[in-house]
């Protein structure tokens, strides 16, 4: 080694070792961060709705004979999305059993989606000729009303207030809303939420029931249901409250939480369509009414929802003309 190259190798080592040695004094010890998830922000407000007592929620139009795939009537809605060669469906990709993305496969998987893929069976001949854009709840509206979708197949109930802005199917799925929380919480019921932070998902319709209980909670919105699964795991708030079959599904996900409560309300979940494609929501009842008929909504159910039990049996739409 030249006496050049060993006073390079010195002046390496030294800077090497002061660097070290400041990096060491001059940082402060870093603690866990639980960083709160990206739109996650506090509700104050009850959001401005039509009571759901000034309409029938579940009534939708009644079907006719739907015709075979490729033999669309001219001019209709799903002569249009026949020629296009793929229905577009606004779906969820972070509910576990309804709509969730398969961490295996990477495919989009639950009961929502099998739903939606009948859609495109009896459309277009083939329940693969479909393109999924994953929504938030708070994006299933504006989804429908941009031409982004042709229809929204996302644990959709069917309230007042949407209906002046959006069509809907008849009802394919009912639940109740309660609460999901740790099994070392103390809660057992809505009272105990009284001053506690309940996680919900921005959009839902259990909102509105929340701030209104006579001792309400603290109400913490968030995108979607993983988030608020995030929130509750860290600490940053006490319980989730949403449709009962989600909180479920949440469950499974984590051993040390628990559905708990009374019921909070009904949901009634059904397709979104376009309003003014009534032709669609006919067909779209169609579909359901074959589904019904033939065993496929129960086996739908079996191979999705089966870990809550039995099969319920699909509700019975109710029409009008």
């Amino acid at each position: 080694m030249t006496r050049r190259a060993g006073w390079l190798a010195l002046l390496v080592a030294a800077l090497v070792v002061t660097g070290c040695e400041s990096s060491t004094s001059e940082l402060p010890p870093v603690g866990p961060v639980n960083p709160t998830p990206v739109g996650a922000q506090e509700i104050t407000s009850v959001p401005t709705t039509l009571d759901d007592s000034t309409c029938d929620t579940d009534v939708s139009l009644r079907p006719g004979r739907n015709p075979a795939p490729g033999a669309m009537p001219a001019g209709s809605t799903m002569a249009e999305i026949a020629n296009r060669g793929r229905l577009r469906v606004g779906v969820d990709q972070n509910t576990y059993l309804f709509g969730f993305r398969n961490p295996v496969t990477g495919q989009l998987e639950g009961f929502d989606i099998d739903l939606a893929r009948e859609m495109a069976r009896d459309l277009l001949g083939d329940p693969d000729k479909i393109d999924f854009l994953s929504l938030s709840a708070a994006d299933r509206e504006t989804a429908l009303k941009d031409g982004k979708v042709d229809m929204v197949v996302r644990t959709f109930s069917a309230t007042c207030d949407r209906r002046q802005r959006v069509g809907f199917s008849a009802v394919y799925f009912s639940t109740d809303r309660r609460v999901l929380a740790a099994k070392s919480s103390g809660i057992s019921s809505t009272k105990d939420l009284a001053g506690k932070r309940v996680c919900v998902v921005v959009g839902t319709t259990v909102v509105p029931v929340l701030l209104s209980l006579p001792q309400p909670p603290k109400v913490t919105g968030a995108t979607n249901y993983t988030d608020c699964l995030v929130l509750l795991q860290q600490g940053q708030v006490d319980a989730i409250s949403t449709d009962t079959p989600i909180l479920l599904g949440l469950a499974a996900q984590d051993p040390n939480l628990a559905v708990v409560g009374e019921s909070l309300g009904t949901d009634n979940f059904a397709v979104g369509v376009p309003k003014e494609r009534t032709d669609l929501i006919r067909f779209v009842n169609g579909v359901l009414e074959r589904m019904r008929s033939d065993g496929t909504w129960d086996r739908i159910y079996n191979a999705r929802l089966g870990s809550l039990g039995p099969s319920p049996g699909p509700p019975i739409p109710r029409y009008q003309d």
